[in-house]
């Protein structure tokens, strides 16, 4: 699957899950979703972490090194 994707609906589960809890009454309700919350938040620093992984240390030195044309 397409992390991209993946990362998508983290982000998508995590936004409703924050709402559900800001709307839950009860504390064990509140508790649950802040548990979903946190597992959703965990998986979604994977894939950044990933991401972060795959991308070049330092960008400036790509760009000296390409002819700017202006």
């Amino acid at each position: 699957m397409d992390p991209e994707k993946i990362m998508d609906g983290l982000s998508k589960e995590l936004t409703s899950a924050l709402k559900r809890m800001s709307k839950a009454k009860d504390v064990n309700e509140k508790e649950l979703y802040s548990r979903i919350v946190k597992n959703l938040c965990e998986s979604l620093g994977v894939f950044l972490d990933l991401a972060s992984e795959m991308m070049p240390f330092d960008l400036d030195d790509d760009l000296e090194k390409k002819d700017i044309p202006f």
